[in-house]
């Protein structure tokens, strides 16, 4: 979940004009990073070897 305070930073980080394309997807970047902070804090993450196991089914 994106905080307040890091919505108001990425809009002030962004020049005086921009689309709202880039907003949503600069929004969705960080949106992905927080989730993946949290799911690195509660050690919800796979070893390499899971990875490489779950990869295998992908080009199945």
């Amino acid at each position: 979940m994106i905080k307040k305070n890091q919505l108001i930073e990425t809009i002030e980080s962004f020049p005086e004009e921009f689309t709202l394309e880039e907003l949503v997807d600069k929004l969705i970047l960080l949106d992905k990073i927080e989730k993946g902070n949290s799911d690195s804090i509660e050690d919800n993450t796979l070893s390499e070897v899971e990875l490489e196991e779950e990869m295998k089914k992908w080009f199945k």
